[in-house]
């Protein structure tokens, strides 16, 4: 068969063809009278081979140590071949979140193109400075970058200006910091729900009341707070936990404050503080948080429970109710 049918038949141009000879690849096993190349169907088996193995991603260099060394091993190849190809995904995925970032971002023209992708590497730096800088910046970065920087930031004044900025950029950053609420790292679940308690809208209220379910205790402690400052009562058990489990108690304390300045959750919250107060149900200085709690707690419930824990068994208990019965007299 003659160069011009075998490059119809197999798919490979002529030109290949002889690059292949050039190489070494496949040599024609015969010529014409004329001088012509004939491939035997030898040669053409040995095409459909080497193409096969190029579709692999092998150089053609790798493709003759295949086909001609009797001691090639093909694991140690198909290895390097995987790991060489996912790294190339990994580069193109890259490539393609950040276009699909520029095209969010709408750029008006090629100037504008250029400043998102400066924000871009900036808030991939490895400069501090550079990372808040980005953030803070009046130009938009697309919400989704902010929200990969925001959910990998460690450090503390970065983080508070990624938090900061998806503020700013409105409730479209809600959902991926909702999916980082149920990443399989903590730090990065804690990271998201603190960005989430930064936005004010009735969105993120929503992720925080069900981030109260959260089997990540420092995520359902850090909604609660960010609830109680929302006047949201499904907070009030979390809160209370917290106070008794000196779990950033104070915070708690002061929350659970706020809410029972409404009227109507003052004794509920009184009654919820004086039932974890019933000896056997906690510890010593635990129910000593908990009489603190009642201080700033409003109302009757709040008043007649520190008056019957003035004379409780427990010394400190009793002093601490007695103080705070005093500094309630005053006021």
């Amino acid at each position: 068969m003659l160069i011009g049918d075998v490059a119809r038949r197999s798919g490979v141009s002529a030109r290949m063809l002889r690059h292949y000879e050039s190489l070494g690849l496949v040599r024609p096993t015969g010529r014409t009278g004329a001088g012509y190349r004939e491939y035997s169907g030898e040669d053409i088996r040995r095409i459909f081979h080497i193409e096969s193995l190029r579709s692999l991603g092998l150089s053609l260099r790798e493709v003759g140590r295949a086909l001609d060394d009797p001691g090639f091993a093909p694991a140690e190849l198909v290895d390097d071949l995987i790991r060489r190809t996912r790294e190339r995904i990994a580069r193109e995925t890259e490539l393609l979140t950040r276009l699909r970032r520029i095209d969010a971002a709408e750029p008006a023209g090629w100037e504008d193109v250029l400043q998102v992708v400066a924000l871009l590497q900036a808030l991939g730096s490895e400069s501090a400075g550079k990372r808040q800088h980005a953030a803070l910046s009046s130009v938009e970065v697309p919400a989704e970058a902010l929200v990969e920087a925001a959910l990998s930031e460690t450090d503390t004044n970065v983080a508070g200006a990624l938090r900061w900025a998806l503020a700013q950029a409105g409730d479209s950053a809600l959902a991926p910091l909702a999916e980082g609420l149920g990443s399989p790292l903590a730090e990065v679940r804690k990271r998201a729900v603190e960005s989430i308690a930064e936005f004010p809208s009735d969105g993120a209220t929503a992720l925080l009341r069900a981030a109260l379910t959260s089997p990540d205790l420092a995520v359902r402690r850090h909604a609660a707070l960010a609830l109680g400052a929302r006047g949201v009562e499904d907070a009030v058990p979390t809160l209370i936990d917290m106070v008794a489990e000196e779990a950033n108690d104070v915070d708690a304390a002061d929350a659970l404050a706020a809410l029972a300045s409404r009227p109507a959750l003052a004794d509920e919250i009184a009654s919820d503080l004086i039932a974890r107060l019933t000896p056997g149900a906690a510890d010593s200085s635990a129910r000593r948080r908990l009489t603190q709690a009642l201080a700033d707690i409003p109302g009757t419930t709040a008043s007649r429970a520190l008056a019957d824990l003035s004379q409780d068994g427990d010394r400190a208990v009793a002093l601490t109710a007695t103080y705070i019965l005093r500094l309630r007299s005053t006021r």
